[in-house]
């Protein structure tokens, strides 16, 4: 037996030798098994340790986290956490590895947005947004820099440039609003239609035409529109940085947007170093300064000014088009149906603009001016009401970059975790009947957009609150004044239409699906 014996583990070993692993392979599986099981539990210590006294899940999935089901229902995952927070006004979670903490009280939020610091919270806009944005993004200086580069973006929302961009936009506006009715009156049945996708095409075109003008061709633009789009899809996929995968698609789609942006700002500066040339963009109010310190540079023999370059500016419009593009469709769809579904509101509002802009005796439609919308105060308390009634960026994420105390919540922060300030939760906390929908908070009589200051959150607060916040509410009102004028709308309803979904901005559940019908016998034609 013991000759049996020897010769089973010879042949044993033979065969092992010979690359086919039946000798190594047994006797490393059981170690790699235990290796990778005390890994694992070495991360629930490590999880259980960050959390500390948060509510929040006990036990975690390995790596992934609650990666799927926050992939999967968005909105009920969002959902869950604010649920969580309830009590202590914050909870903890983990995500692809991530240790995060969800913020629902606005007071918290606000400690995190005014202690943006190299040693404390830094933004990051997207759990993984410096592969996707670069490095160099707005969203990620502070300090000096950003005061800075906010300074040189100053002079693209002045009141000379905002209005610039008002006759740009209400000719987009009017061209698309003008193809939706017409899209519905050639259909042989009245039919509804979702109002998303139509939105963002008219958004993105807007932003291209308001931030590049004509330095954009159309055949750039087409390009502009798939690339976005592969952006966008991105977004809200897994994060994995490998050929074939959304993520991976949409970093290289951005690396083409920033650079065709730097073309039309190289465009823009060449046209711009004239010094009777008027600005026709958003590019050119920025080329108009910065032309003259890189001119005022190279006489001295210097180098150039900070953030002059084409890619660096490129890269900078690209995050006012992220900033804007979704964000407004998002609030587009929310007014049309919170106005349908508030018709003394909508009745109150069609009073208000066919009291300032109307057509004349003629038939024939003024163009909307600057003066006009300021008197349209009552419109723009319908505009601020959606923006906090449905904020479309619910949350803002930041990072710790070291471990940073919260002392009003008895937690600290550890270094490393990703904080998620809820704009969503805030804005129904301090308002009166903050549940429901009701414009005239914002009346001078009540005010209570100052009286609550800290839960209207939805452009920001400190050093990086949103500096196209004006653009952003002109937008809407000039939206809403030409849609109530010149279409009869009402919403396709069904069950959970107006269920809350991300992509990644908040839109209705049903892509805001409506019938429309031409309501003036007229169009403008500005």
């Amino acid at each position: 037996m013991a000759s049996a014996v020897a010769e089973n583990a010879t042949l044993s070993f033979t065969e092992g030798s010979g690359g086919g692993g039946s000798f190594l392979g047994p006797a490393v599986l059981p170690w790699a098994v235990a290796l990778a099981a005390l890994l694992l539990f070495f991360e629930q210590l490590s999880y259980l340790r960050k959390k500390g006294p948060l509510p929040g899940s006990t036990l975690v999935v390995p790596l992934l986290g609650s990666a799927v089901p926050m992939i999967l229902n968005p909105t009920g995952y969002w959902r869950r956490l604010g649920e969580a927070a309830a009590t202590r006004g914050l909870c903890a979670d983990y995500l692809m590895g991530r240790f995060i903490v969800f913020l629902r009280s606005a007071d918290l939020s606000h400690s995190v947005f005014s202690n943006v610091r190299p040693d404390a919270f830094q933004v990051i806009g997207h759990p993984f947004g410096r592969k996707l944005f670069g490095d160099h993004n707005l969203i990620y200086m502070f300090g000096q820099e950003h005061k800075d580069l906010r300074r040189r973006i100053a002079p693209n929302f002045t009141p000379k440039a905002l209005a610039t961009y008002l006759d740009l936009q209400q000719t987009i506006i009017l061209s698309h609003i003008r193809k939706w009715i017409e899209m519905c009156e050639s259909s042989p049945s009245p039919s509804s239609m979702p109002l998303r996708l139509l939105c963002r095409d008219m958004n993105l075109e807007t932003s291209q035409t308001v931030f590049a003008g004509t330095y954009l061709s159309p055949e750039a633009r087409r390009a502009f529109n798939v690339d976005y789009n592969l952006f966008n899809v991105g977004l809200m996929a897994v994060p994995f940085d490998l050929p074939g995968f959304a993520f991976r698609r949409a970093r290289l789609a951005v690396h083409r947007l920033v650079s065709t942006l730097a073309g039309c700002v190289a465009e823009s500066k060449r046209r711009m170093r004239s010094p009777a040339t008027e600005p026709s963009c958003l590019v050119d109010f920025w080329m108009q300064e910065t032309v003259r310190e890189i001119a005022e540079a190279e006489q001295a023999d210097g180098p150039p000014p900070p953030q002059s370059s084409d890619q660096e500016i490129g890269g900078h419009i690209f995050d006012f088009l992220f900033a804007s593009q979704d964000a407004s469709t998002s609030s587009l769809l929310w007014a049309v149906a919170l106005l349908e579904s508030h018709p003394e509101v909508l009745v109150r509002v069609r009073a208000e603009v066919s009291s300032l802009w109307s057509p004349a005796e003629d038939g024939t439609w003024p163009a909307i001016t600057a003066e006009m919308m300021r008197g349209m105060r009552y419109t723009e308390a319908v505009v601020r009401e959606v923006i906090r009634f449905r904020p479309p960026a619910t949350l803002v994420p930041h990072i710790a970059a070291e471990d940073v105390p919260l002392p009003a919540a008895g937690y600290t922060v550890p270094k490393g975790a990703i904080v998620f300030p809820s704009l969503l939760e805030a804005s129904f906390q301090g308002f009166t009947e903050a549940e429901r929908f009701d414009p005239d908070r914002f009346s001078e009589e009540r005010q209570e957009d100052r009286l609550h200051k800290k839960n209207f959150l939805a452009f920001g607060a400190g050093a990086h609150q949103c500096v196209g916040q004006r653009y952003a509410v002109n937008h809407l009102v000039l939206f809403v004044t030409i849609f109530v004028s010149l279409v009869d709308f009402r919403r396709h309803r069904t069950d959970g239409c107006d269920e809350i979904t991300y992509v990644p901005t908040i839109v209705p559940r049903d892509d805001c699906r409506v019938f429309l019908a031409r309501r003036c016998k007229r169009y403008p034609d500005f």
